[in-house]
């Protein structure tokens, strides 16, 4: 069995790539900006979740006992750019989720070089979060967020 391409197939149907927002005033912009892979299961199925930290090496799992799922999570952005994002290029998605890795890409390697510490690197990575995850819960309303940066 080839693992690589079946964990790729796995997220594609079970993986998130999330942008996600705070207001944080002790940021200077005020916004931090959190991104995240994940992949949740039931708990009938913790082994899959369990072998997702043990493949990569990074992130973390964790319960809800809401939902009764184990939840795997990968936030750090050093990890991000050099584990789970390099893992999806060589194996890629091939559903609509490609289109969000896409722009999960970029945002990241925005936040990398340190641009969403800049109001034009905020604004960009705000307009870019618009494509992903599209019908997920969203905190703050991207408009408003845009808003904050033009103060």
């Amino acid at each position: 069995m080839d693992i690589n391409s079946y964990i790729t197939g796995f997220t594609d149907g079970e993986g998130c790539f999330l942008i996600s927002f705070s207001l944080r005033q002790k940021m200077k912009l005020g916004i931090e900006v959190r991104p995240s892979f994940s992949i949740s299961q039931h708990k009938r199925n913790k082994e899959i979740i369990l072998f997702l930290q043990k493949y990569f090496k990074c992130g973390g799992v964790r319960f809800s006992k809401r939902d009764q799922n184990y939840k795997y999570e990968v936030r750090n952005i050093d990890d991000l750019m050099k584990i789970i994002i390099p893992h999806f290029v060589k194996f890629p998605l091939l559903t609509s989720k490609k289109d969000e890795f896409k722009r999960f890409e970029e945002i990241c390697n925005l936040i990398y070089s340190k641009q969403h510490l800049s109001q034009e690197g905020i604004k960009k990575i705000i307009e870019l979060s618009r494509e992903i995850n599209i019908h997920g819960n969203k905190k703050y309303n991207r408009d408003d967020l845009l808003r904050m940066t033009a103060r």
